[in-house]
């Protein structure tokens, strides 16, 4: 059996009595380290915490061990129990579909046990969850690489009224070009996107677009390390956000589209004191 197990958001104690059953019981247990991180990050120290909980040793898997080599960890999975631990739940990202598929064609039997992600937790802010639109992914901007692909699904969902959670991009064992180019992978340090970058980024792409699907005054909801204890929310203007410091990573962003009277209420806690 291969057991795909969500760990929640904040750290080794979100996972559920089910998740934690499962774990116990299989024979090796791998960590996916690079859709989403817990509040720890992939420390030694972190890593410690989560084998003391959970009774066992852990794996942890990069982006090139999950998506190239997995068919390795799929063949364990046909002889015994194995545990893929992912951050949030299980299909907050495609990857996870994928390995679900490859693991069917082998003849994997995969059982999965659900937890919280950020598309559920976004609710804390006080914007209803079926009010949104389609969700976001904003990359880092480099020198000769700009995608703006995302703009147009903002726009669709502004023109329906419908908010948009904008997840923000993740670099942890990225090869740089530099040493792609020679052949040898050097991996750059982790990065992760802030609020302030991402709104930096949503301003520089709307000059190019002069239907204008939003603004410097567009309101929008910061959110920073959803599900921990020390997480932080914060509403205003794109302007207003943009200045903030949301501290530690992770970080995420909701342009927030027509609001109900109760919305309004909810997002007035975390609304910034225009003075």
């Amino acid at each position: 059996m291969l057991y795909i197990i969500g760990l929640g958001l904040g750290d080794e104690k979100d996972i559920t009595l089910r998740g934690l059953e499962a774990i116990k019981k299989c024979s090796k247990v791998y960590m996916e380290a690079y859709t989403s991180l817990l509040s720890f990050g992939i420390t030694s120290d972190g890593l410690s915490k989560l084998e003391k909980v959970y009774g066992k040793s852990i794996i942890v898997s990069d982006r090139e061990m999950v998506e190239e080599k997995a068919d390795d960890m799929l063949l364990e999975a046909l002889v015994s129990d194995v545990a893929f631990l992912v951050v949030g739940d299980p299909f907050g990202a495609t990857t996870h579909s994928d390995l679900v598929v490859r693991a069917k064609k082998l003849g994997v039997d995969v059982k999965v046990v659900h937890n919280a992600s950020v598309m559920n937790a976004i609710g804390v802010c006080g914007l209803q969850l079926y009010r949104y639109g389609e969700t976001i992914s904003i990359p880092f901007f480099t020198e000769t690489w700009k995608p703006d692909s995302f703009y147009e699904k903002i726009r669709r969902n502004r023109e329906l009224g419908l908010h948009t959670l904008c997840l923000l991009d993740i670099k942890v064992k990225e090869p740089s070009l530099e040493s792609l180019c020679r052949g040898k992978k050097v991996y750059e340090p982790p990065r992760f996107m802030t609020i302030n970058t991402a709104i930096e980024q949503l301003l520089e792409v709307v000059q190019n677009h002069p239907d204008s699907a939003y603004n410097k005054d567009t309101t929008c909801v910061g959110l920073a390390r959803v599900g921990c204890e020390d997480q932080m929310i914060a509403a205003g203007s794109m302007e207003q956000l943009l200045t903030l410091d949301f501290g530690p990573p992770l970080h995420c962003l909701v342009i927030v589209g027509d609001t109900h009277p109760i919305e309004e209420e909810m997002l007035q806690f975390y609304t910034i004191n225009s003075s």
